[in-house]
C-alpha cells in the first residue's frame, strides 16, 4: 500500500489495512444484530441473576410493571385531570368516528374502553392517547364497503370489521416482536402529509351527507362522486340540519382559534366536541327537531362490550379482503401512533421503543377485536389534549376508559337525541386540523420532490380513492429510495486553497482543479442497482473532464483518483463495475487511483485480487496523499522527460 508520497521520500507512514477475516457465523450474527437489534435491547440484562432477568423481562414487555411501583399521588392527581379532560372528547369522537366507518354508533364507545387499558400496561409513551382515528375508519369503509353493504347486511360488516381489526393488531405485534418496524419507516413524511391531507378531505366531504340531511349518499370516497351526489341532490337537503351543523362548527372552530391564540386555555378546545353534543341533544328534545328533518343517533345499548370472538369470520367468504384492510389499517395506524408518540416524548425529554410500541398497537387491537372494538391508534388531536392537560403517564388512559366505562353503564340513553349533524361537525372540525398546507410548503422550499409525493399522494386519494392515494404515497416513497439507490451521486473534488482538504467543487467554488488528476468522489454504496449507472457516469466524468482540458490548454489527464471514503459496501457487480472501470481508464493510457477504501470493500477488493490487478501501491489512505503521489510522479516524469514506471513505491496492504 503505498504512504504520503508528497514529500517525494521513500517513506510509507499510512497504510491502508485489511481487517481481519471473521469466522462466517459470527459474521452473519453481528449483521443481523444491527439489523433487528440496533437499540441492543438486552445490554440490560448483562451480569444479572436468572430471577433479575425474569423480572426484567416481564417490565420490558409490561412497562407498567416498571414505572408502577414509583408512581405517586400527585402524578395521580394530574392523570386524573387530563384522563377526564380526554374522555370528554373520547366520547363524541368515538361515537362520530364509528358512524364513519358505517358502524354503529356503540362500538366506537366499545372501543374507547378496553384498547386504552390494554396500552396503559404495555404501552411505553406517558402521553399518548389512545382511541378511534379517522382515516382508518374511513379506510375500513372505503375498502370493506364495497365487498359487503354496512346497511343491508350489517352484521357482516361488523364482523368483517372485528376480523380486520384481528388481523390489523396480529400484523403489528409480530412486526414488533420480529423487530421489523422499520418496515413502515418507508412510508416518507411528505407521502404520511399528502394521504392523511386527502383522507381529511375526503372524510369532510363525506360529512356534507349529515350537514345537509341526506338519506341517500354515495358510498364513493372521490371528490366528482361525491360533489355529483351532494349536487344532484339539491332537492332533498335540509336547511334545518345545515344551519344547525354551521353553527357548531363555528363553534367548534372558534373554540379552536382560541385555545391556539391562548394555550392555558386548551381545555376550551377539549370540551367544546361533548359541550356541542350536549347543547345539541338538548335543543333537539326541546324543539323535537328529529320531526323536521334533523337526524338523530337514536337508541344506544347500555352495558359494557360485550365478547365477540365468535364474531371473527375466519370462515367468510371475505376473508382475504378483511385481511388485506387490517394490513393496510394496521400500517396507517402504526405510522401515525408512533410518530405522534415520539414527538410527544421529544418535548419531555424521554425515549420510547418503537418495537414495544408496536407491540402495544397488536396486542390492544387483538384484544378489542374479542371485546367488540375495531381499530384504534394514538390519535393526535387526543394525544396533543392529554399533554396539554399535563398528563404524567398513561394512567389518563386508564382513566379515560373508567370515564367511558360510566358512560357505558349508566349515560349511554342521553345520547338518543344527540343530531348526527353534530357528529358531522366534530369531524370536520378535527379533520381540517390534518390538512396541513404549512408543511407542504415548507416541502416545496425544502425538496421539490418531496412535494411531488405529497400533492400527488393527495391527489390520488381526492380523485381516485383512499387505496389508490394510499398505493401512491407507498410507490413514490418506494421510487425516492430506489432513486437514491440506483442512482447515486458523484463529485468532482477539487483542492481547498493552501490546504491539503479536497472537496465538491459544486459546494466549494474556490476549489481548483490538480492539474493532470481528476478526483471523483462516490456517494453511496456499489451495488447491483447502481453498478452499471457508476461505470457510465465515471467514463462520463473521464471525457468531460478531457475535454474541458483540451478547451482550457492545462496540462493532459494522467490519473484518476476515486475517493472511496463513502462507499460502506460493495458487492459482486460492484466488483465487476471496478474492473471494467479500471479496463477502460487503461485504455485511455491513464492510471487508477483508489483513497480510503472501507473494511467490508478492501475485503472483498483483497478476496477479488483486484487489488492484485490494480496494484498494491496505487490505493492510499487519503485523498491528500492520493493526489501527493500522482503530483510527484508528474513532476518526476516531467523532470526525466522520460518518464518513470508506474508503482514508484511499494508498500503492503
Amino acid at each position: 500500500m503505498m504512504g504520503n508520497m508528497d514529500n517525494m521520500d521513500n517513506e510509507c507512514p499510512h497504510k491502508v489495512a485489511i481487517p481481519p477475516t471473521k469466522p462466517f457465523l459470527k459474521s452473519l450474527a453481528t449483521t443481523l444484530k444491527e439489523t433487528f437489534f440496533p437499540d441492543d435491547p438486552f445490554r440490560q440484562f448483562r451480569s444479572q441473576s436468572p430471577s433479575r432477568k425474569l423480572v426484567m423481562g416481564l417490565q420490558y414487555f409490561v412497562p407498567i410493571l416498571e414505572w408502577a411501583p414509583r408512581y405517586t399521588f400527585d402524578s395521580f392527581k394530574a392523570d386524573l385531570v387530563a384522563g377526564i379532560t380526554i374522555a370528554s372528547l373520547a366520547v363524541p369522537q368515538g361515537i362520530s368516528y364509528a358512524k364513519l366507518a358505517s358502524l354503529p354508533p356503540i362500538i366506537g364507545l366499545y372501543s374507547s374502553f378496553v384498547p386504552p387499558l390494554v396500552y396503559a400496561m404495555l404501552g411505553s409513551s406517558r402521553d399518548l392517547a389512545v382511541g378511534t382515528v379517522a382515516v382508518a375508519s374511513l379506510l375500513i369503509f372505503s375498502m370493506l364497503g364495497k365487498e359487503v353493504s354496512p346497511t343491508e347486511r350489517t352484521k357482516e360488516y361488523v364482523q368483517l370489521v372485528f376480523t380486520s381489526t384481528f388481523f390489523a393488531g396480529v400484523f403489528q405485534a409480530s412486526l414488533g416482536f420480529l423487530r421489523l418496524g422499520f418496515l413502515v419507516d418507508f412510508l416518507s413524511h411528505a407521502a404520511i402529509v399528502g394521504f392523511m391531507g386527502g383522507a381529511a378531505t375526503v372524510v369532510c366531504l363525506q360529512q356534507l351527507k349529515g350537514m345537509l340531511g341526506l338519506v341517500r349518499f354515495t358510498h364513493a370516497t372521490d371528490l366528482v362522486s361525491v360533489m355529483r351526489s351532494v349536487v344532484t341532490q339539491v332537492h332533498e337537503w335540509r336547511w334545518e340540519s345545515g344551519v344547525l351543523g354551521c353553527c357548531f362548527l363555528f363553534f367548534l372552530l372558534l373554540t379552536r382559534y382560541l385555545s391556539k391564540k391562548r394555550p392555558t386555555f386548551f381545555w376550551i378546545n377539549a370540551m367544546a366536541p361533548l359541550t356541542s353534543v350536549i347543547l345539541g341533544s338538548v335543543f333537539v328534545y326541546l324543539s323535537h327537531a328529529e320531526k323536521h328533518g334533523v337526524q338523530v343517533i337514536g337508541h344506544l345499548k347500555k352495558g359494557l362490550n360485550p365478547p365477540s370472538m365468535t364474531e371473527l369470520a375466519f370462515g367468510s367468504p371475505h376473508l382475504m379482503t378483511a385481511i388485506k384492510v387490517g394490513i393496510v389499517t394496521g400500517v396507517i395506524a402504526l405510522a401515525e401512533g408512533v410518530a405522534v408518540g415520539r414527538s410527544f416524548a421529544t418535548f419531555k425529554n424521554y425515549h420510547i421503543d418503537g418495537n414495544k410500541e408496536m407491540i402495544a398497537f397488536g396486542m390492544m387491537n387483538i384484544a378489542g377485536s374479542c371485546t367488540s372494538c375495531y381499530l384504534t391508534s394514538g390519535p393526535f388531536s387526543r394525544t396533543a389534549v392529554n399533554f396539554n392537560a399535563g398528563c404524567k403517564s398513561s394512567v389518563s388512559n386508564i382513566v379515560m376508559a373508567t370515564a367511558v366505562m360510566i358512560t357505558l353503564v349508566f349515560l349511554t340513553p342521553l345520547f338518543h337525541y344527540t343530531p348526527l349533524v353534530v357528529l358531522s361537525s366534530i369531524i370536520i372540525a378535527a379533520m381540517l386540523g390534518l390538512i396541513d398546507y404549512e408543511a407542504a410548503i415548507h416541502l416545496w422550499k425544502i425538496d421539490k420532490f418531496d412535494f411531488v409525493v405529497c400533492i400527488s399522494s393527495y391527489i390520488g386519494v381526492i380523485f381516485g380513492s383512499v387505496e389508490i392515494g394510499l398505493v401512491t404515497a407507498v410507490v413514490l416513497s418506494l421510487v425516492r429510495v430506489l432513486i437514491s439507490i440506483a442512482r447515486p451521486r458523484t463529485f468532482a473534488l477539487g483542492n481547498i486553497p493552501n490546504s491539503m482538504i479536497y472537496r465538491s467543487m459544486d459546494q466549494y467554488p474556490n476549489a481548483t482543479h490538480v492539474p493532470g488528476v481528476l478526483i471523483l468522489q462516490i456517494d453511496s454504496p456499489i451495488y447491483f442497482a447502481n453498478a452499471n449507472y457508476l461505470r457510465e457516469r465515471i467514463s462520463r466524468w473521464i471525457y468531460e473532464e478531457e475535454d474541458r482540458v483540451k478547451t482550457s490548454g492545462e496540462n493532459s489527464l494522467h490519473y484518476i483518483v476515486l475517493d472511496m471514503s463513502a462507499v460502506g459496501s460493495i458487492d459482486t457487480s460492484g466488483i465487476s463495475m471496478l474492473e471494467e472501470t479500471k479496463k477502460n481508464v487503461d485504455r485511455r493510457g491513464l492510471k487508477l487511483v483508489m483513497a480510503n477504501p472501507r473494511s467490508e470493500v478492501i475485503k472483498k477488493l483483497e478476496k477479488s485480487k483486484f487489488i492484485e490487478s490494480l496494484g498494491e501501491e496505487w490505493i492510499y489512505l487519503t485523498v491528500g496523499e492520493a493526489v501527493g503521489a500522482c503530483n510527484f510522479m508528474l513532476h518526476t516524469r516531467k523532470q526525466n522527460h522520460a518518464g518513470v514506471p508506474f508503482g514508484a513505491q511499494d508498500c503492503n496492504v
